[in-house]
């Protein structure tokens, strides 16, 4: 942008000279560097810190799938990278083993509430101890707390998808044995009930960005096009910043600057819904500040937009 501003101003002046309106003296000889100087020092350089443009990434959660039982794989009928809705069947674990333990589970506590009937009534009678009432209170219980665990173990033999979204790289297999191990995912499930969609911002240039303002995304994914959003929030940390408890003294290392990320979202939540994992782009934020800057960084990221058709990185 600023080489189209410089070469109008150059066209201008040399309608100036060539039409004998203004004399070509040393002045206007030097009058493009001077043009030059003042577009960086008074325009594109502010306008990094009052319109901050950067690249953006679409993310999405990712929750490893790991049953809370273990068992004989049966049925896996859900199919790799297929939309589906919260509660829907991952896969199902081989249930008889589980529904017998709830069985006998439930045979001891009927036995058990027969017991506590009959000891009752001789407690009641004056012919039983109330320590032998006590005792068999306590057994079903138990019992009963033992049933309402295997009951869960039994439920838990059906794995479903915690929220809306699909499964990648799907590999099981009915015939599969999977453990209850959480460092034993047996498949990956990408949540789509929420896009999170980061910009990452030079620090010297995110000093005046806060939550609200507003902001224009272009996507590879959908070249020529540009959508608009707000700021949700700056995160706090990045990897540089970060400590972790250990028992070892402070150990130096290189000091490296980072971007900030900003997160945003878009007004158009369906198309921000479509968005693959991985979408990539370009963002600018337009704060309070610098706002003579705004028209440029919208026009620049426009054609930002429109070399998405050709430019594949």
């Amino acid at each position: 942008m600023i080489v189209v501003l410089l070469n109008v101003y150059l066209v201008i002046l040399f309608c100036l000279v060539r039409f004998r309106i203004v004399p070509f003296n040393l002045f206007w000889k030097i009058s493009p560097v001077v043009v030059l100087l003042l577009l960086l020092i008074g325009l594109f350089i502010p306008m990094n810190w009052g319109a901050p443009q950067g690249p953006a990434l679409v993310v999405r959660n990712s929750v490893a799938i790991v049953p809370n039982v273990a068992g004989e794989v049966v049925e896996v009928p859900v199919q790799a990278n297929t939309p589906i809705k919260a509660g829907d069947t991952l896969f199902r674990i081989d249930p008889v083993p589980y529904q017998a333990k709830l069985d006998a589970l439930q045979a001891q506590l009927h036995l058990s509430q027969l017991r506590l009937s009959e000891k009752t009534r001789l407690q009641t009678s004056s012919a039983g101890r109330a320590y032998d009432v006590e005792q068999a209170q306590a057994e079903v219980a138990q019992l009963q707390a033992q049933v309402t665990g295997a009951k869960w173990d039994l439920d838990k033999t059906v794995v479903r998808a915690p929220a809306g979204g699909y499964v990648t790289n799907l590999a099981l297999r009915a015939g599969a044995r999977v453990a209850n191990l959480p460092l034993s995912p047996v498949m990956a499930f990408i949540d789509t009930s929420e896009t999170i969609i980061g910009v990452e911002i030079p620090q010297i240039d995110a000093r005046y960005i806060e939550p609200g303002q507003p902001v224009e995304v272009t996507f590879k994914f959908e070249p020529g096009t540009v959508y608009s959003g707000k700021v949700e929030s700056v995160l706090q940390a990045v990897a540089t910043g970060q400590t972790q408890t250990s028992g070892a003294a402070v150990t130096s290392k290189a000091i490296q600057t980072l971007p900030f990320v900003v997160r945003v979202k878009l007004d158009d939540a369906e198309f921000a819904k479509r968005l693959p994992a991985g979408s990539t782009g370009d963002a600018a934020i337009f704060t309070d500040h610098v706002s003579a800057a705004h028209f440029i960084r919208k026009v620049l990221l426009r054609q930002i937009a429109i070399t998405n058709y050709i430019n594949p990185l």
